[in-house]
């Protein structure tokens, strides 16, 4: 094994740690069930700026696997699991004409899908209740505030990839 591969291997092990113990803090904050997938998906686009695209998925897969044994949120996890492999993707829909438009269906398909996974597959019914709590407005806000927050960590993504060339 090349000298520079084993360090790409020993950074990921490394960063992969780190978030896996940001995943198990997330059992801790209420609001860290949003807070801690952004971190870990900041953590992931680092990974994939100084190591391989292939070392880059296999930490997200290593990542999501170990925070679903280990972490004590598992909404948490399950919205890492649905969007935290966006800086992997983030450049294909950079190209495209309508990259505004991919970035929503995206950032609002991934949530929909894992919180329909939750509920009707997990069975994690007091989520539904929680959004019946809500009513339509709320879950309108929730929505945009979720999208606001997308866009703001994508924003972030384009400002660190600006540092690091």
């Amino acid at each position: 094994m090349p000298s520079n591969q084993t360090k790409a291997v020993a950074l990921g092990g490394v960063l992969a740690a780190v978030a896996v113990v940001i995943m198990c803090l997330g059992g801790m904050i209420p609001i860290a069930t949003y807070v801690c997938p952004m971190l870990c998906t900041i953590t992931l686009f680092i990974v994939l700026r100084f190591c391989q695209k292939r070392i880059a998925w296999t930490w997200f897969c290593v990542v999501s696997v170990l925070s679903l044994l280990l972490g004590p949120d598992k909404e948490a996890v399950i919205v890492f699991i649905a969007i935290g492999y966006y800086p992997l993707v983030k450049d294909i829909i950079e190209k495209s004409k309508f990259r505004f438009v991919w970035k929503l269906i995206f950032s609002n398909g991934a949530i929909s899908f894992a919180y329909a996974v939750m509920i009707y597959l997990l069975g994690m019914q007091e989520l539904a209740q929680e959004n019946m709590e809500l009513g339509l407005i709320g879950l309108a806000v929730i929505l945009l505030l979720g999208n606001i927050a997308f866009f703001l960590l994508d924003r972030f993504l384009g400002i660190i990839a600006g540092k690091l060339r």
